[in-house]
């Protein structure tokens, strides 16, 4: 059992978790292999992101104020906490990726994206947009895409003079 002044670390510790993030999505990680919870941990960990599992009490003595209030204050059963401090649909994407291997385990049971709460099925759609860096890689490609066909307009009729000309 916890003493009261380890509470109040763990608390400290969460509250400064969630002020930081900018997402937060609920799950749970009950009735998995340790080793593939550890996987899954690592793997939020390298979408920059946290996850956390305590009491639900603490999670809710931690949310009180935050953005996450709404979703962490009357929690039942086993929670885990996923914290997403860079890219959201990262996050979302590791915690979806683990309901996916063990359906009917790991299941999505909501969150939140700075103010506004999520449904899982809202956190599922999140999860399945393509990464940053697939996304800037589209949004270059548009922008080069009229330069390219420039370039290629220009080199045609170039071409097309030398031809002319010869």
């Amino acid at each position: 059992m916890m003493t009261r002044a380890e509470k109040d670390v763990v608390v400290a510790s969460l509250k400064e978790k969630i002020e930081k993030s900018q997402a937060v999505f609920l799950t749970n990680l009950v009735g998995i292999p340790s080793n593939d919870a550890v996987r899954i941990r690592k793997n939020v960990r390298e979408a920059k992101g946290f996850m956390a599992i305590t009491k639900n009490t603490l999670f809710a003595r931690a949310a009180k104020g935050t953005y996450a209030e709404e979703l962490l204050k009357e929690l039942t059963g086993n929670n885990a906490v996923a914290f997403a401090y860079g890219d959201a649909a990262a996050v979302a994407k590791a915690v979806n990726d683990a309901t996916g291997e063990f359906e009917n385990i790991v299941v999505i049971k909501g969150g939140m994206l700075g103010t506004q709460k999520l449904s899982k099925a809202e956190v599922v759609a999140l999860a399945k947009l393509p990464s940053r860096d697939q996304m800037l890689a589209t949004l270059l490609a548009t922008f080069n895409a009229p330069v390219g066909a420039f370039v290629r307009v220009l080199d045609a009729v170039a071409k097309q003079k030398e031809t002319t000309q010869a």
